[in-house]
């Protein structure tokens, strides 16, 4: 394992958190996620189930957890099921956990090989009367595939129907979206990491590289500094390509006079950041590039004062609209007659910036969360606005990651070039 495992008090107090919002005779069962197959004998990298990870810490494949508070048997209580190796798994796939290992990761001390799942889970079963299950609830989800969670519930329902089951998602939301000072110490240190490469990043562009070269230059930094990787898959988009919002296939040239946006970010401890940048590509800004510059920016750090405990996205996200309509207007994008005689339910705004300005940030890039509640202290987002300008072949996003406190919002990117003097100075070096 490449990062420094966080401790294990993390998840006991989480598991402690979730046994607050349960009833009595409640068990709550937590698959892994799937070793998902390619082709021929291929798979592709193994990717844990974020809420297991979150109450257990543990990050290995075939893994069960399972949690019954008040169980009759104080040692059915917290039990934990991983995938008992073996000499020919060793030699194949490399070293899997130990009990012993499992315990110290997770802090559950009843530890037992997979085989034995199937004696302990009729036994709960027997006793409990509410059934935890889990579900991917996020709102933009698509799910084409049957998943090992999905198939465990069929076959609970299948096989004891009279219980009653219960959704786990929506507590396991309300207690990821309030991050833990272990899980802030693990997103600085993406967020550091993060900041190196963007660095390295301004020393390395000029007119001339391609973008894939630029992507070579950030995994080596991010490998190098024992992240587990991107937090997602890098968009590195000149030009025109800045204007498609999920660019990834980085596969262009970087042209002289052109801007350069960099949604990139690293993974440490199975935490994201998720940083954008957009700079010039000659390391000099154009009047044209630094007046839309200077627009996003503005918005930006309006956004970082506004978005505050007691905060609805949506309302948020209307504030955010009325700030962009006035900066289109200025940048001579929209007309103001027409902007008052639009139909409300098709802004005009959304043609140069049609995706959300916020979204959670943790073990997911787009974290879970009630958008529809109330911004918390203890809560991490995104600030990301952007102005997409196809006709002028001109994208700007800017994105930093926030901590929302009860007083004042702390940005967590603060210390990494955003203002265009700067990335003009750090380019020109």
């Amino acid at each position: 394992m490449r990062y420094t495992p966080l401790p294990a008090e993390l998840y006991v107090s989480n598991r402690q958190r979730l046994y607050g919002q349960l009833p009595p005779r409640s068990v709550v069962i937590l698959t892994s996620n799937d070793v998902l197959p390619t082709n021929a004998d291929g798979s592709l990298a193994f990717v844990q189930n974020s809420d297991q990870f979150y109450l257990s810490g543990i990050d290995q494949e075939e893994t069960l957890l399972v949690l019954f508070p008040d169980a009759p048997d104080p040692k059915q209580r917290e039990m934990l099921f991983v995938r008992e190796t073996s000499e020919m798994i060793a030699v194949w796939e490399g070293e899997k956990l130990t009990k012993e290992q499992a315990t110290q990761r997770s802090g559950i001390e009843r530890v037992h090989w997979l085989d034995q799942f199937e004696t302990h889970f009729r036994q709960l079963m027997c006793q409990a009367e509410h059934v935890y299950l889990n579900s991917n609830e996020h709102p933009r989800a698509t799910i084409p595939t049957e998943t090992r969670e999905t198939r465990f519930t069929h076959r609970c329902q299948r096989e004891y129907p009279l219980h009653d089951y219960r959704r786990l998602a929506p507590i396991m939301h309300d207690l990821r979206c309030i991050k833990q000072p272990q899980e802030l110490g693990a997103l600085s240190e993406a967020i550091r990491i993060t900041e190196d490469g963007f660095r390295r990043l301004l020393k390395f562009v000029k007119p001339g590289v391609h973008e894939f070269e630029i992507e070579a230059e950030l995994i080596h930094e991010f490998t190098r500094q024992r992240a587990r990787g991107f937090a997602y898959t890098p968009i590195i988009a000149t030009g025109k390509n800045a204007c498609v919002l999920h660019y990834i296939t980085n596969h262009c040239q970087c042209q002289d006079g052109d801007m350069l946006l960099l949604d990139i970010a690293a993974n440490y401890g199975n935490y994201n950041a998720d940083l954008t940048r957009t700079i010039p590509v000659n390391g000099r800004f154009t009047p044209r590039q630094r007046q839309v510059y200077d627009a996003v920016l503005r918005i930006f750090l309006e956004c970082r004062k506004i978005l505050r405990p007691g905060v609805i996205i949506r309302e948020y996200q209307e504030e955010v609209a009325k700030m962009m309509t006035s900066e289109l207007i200025g940048l001579g994008l929209l007309d103001r007659d027409a902007v008052e005689k639009q139909d409300p339910e098709k802004p005009l705004y959304k043609k140069y910036f049609p995706h959300g300005t916020s979204h959670h940030l943790g073990i997911d890039v787009h974290d879970v969360g009630q958008t529809w509640k109330p911004v918390q202290p203890g809560m991490v987002f995104t600030i990301e606005p952007g102005i997409y300008i196809r006709e002028e072949n001109l994208g700007v996003r800017l994105e930093n990651n926030v901590f929302i406190g009860p007083d004042r919002n702390s940005d967590m990117m603060a210390s990494i070039p955003i203002e265009a003097e700067e990335i003009e100075a750090l380019m020109n070096q």
